[in-house]
């Protein structure tokens, strides 16, 4: 499965106790919880590149499948990581305590962070 494309975001469930649990400050969750970011992914083979557009702050991660890499996590901190296919469709990293998995059905794309107890989910639409 392909995933290029860029995706705007649709919905987003418990970002503000993710961003709380990553240790984020109250002036920057606030600041953060109403974008409306929009992702384009570049895809050539087993090699990507995540352009995430958050209010005209940009954050670029590019990989390769089963190789580690340097991220920028969604609080902005960066960590050495491998990201994995799954299912032919999911994106997964673990990255120290947190867990990605970045899921493509159709022209949704769900990515689900996972920080100890706490789980939140963003959704975006294929534009």
């Amino acid at each position: 499965m392909n995933f290029s494309g860029k995706y705007q975001l649709q919905s987003q469930e418990n970002f503000e106790a993710f961003l709380k649990a990553a240790g984020l400050p109250d002036d920057i969750i606030q600041k953060r919880k109403d974008t409306r970011g929009m992702i384009e992914i570049v895809q050539n083979g087993n090699h990507f590149k995540f352009i995430v557009n958050n209010d005209n702050q940009i954050q670029v991660n590019e990989f390769t499948l089963g190789e580690e890499c340097e991220l920028t996590t969604p609080t902005g901190g960066k960590v050495k990581g491998v990201v994995n296919l799954e299912g032919g469709n999911k994106l997964v990293t673990i990255l120290k305590a947190m867990k990605s998995v970045t899921e493509l059905n159709g022209d949704i794309l769900t990515t689900t962070f996972t920080l100890g107890d706490v789980v939140c989910k963003r959704i975006s639409k294929r534009i």
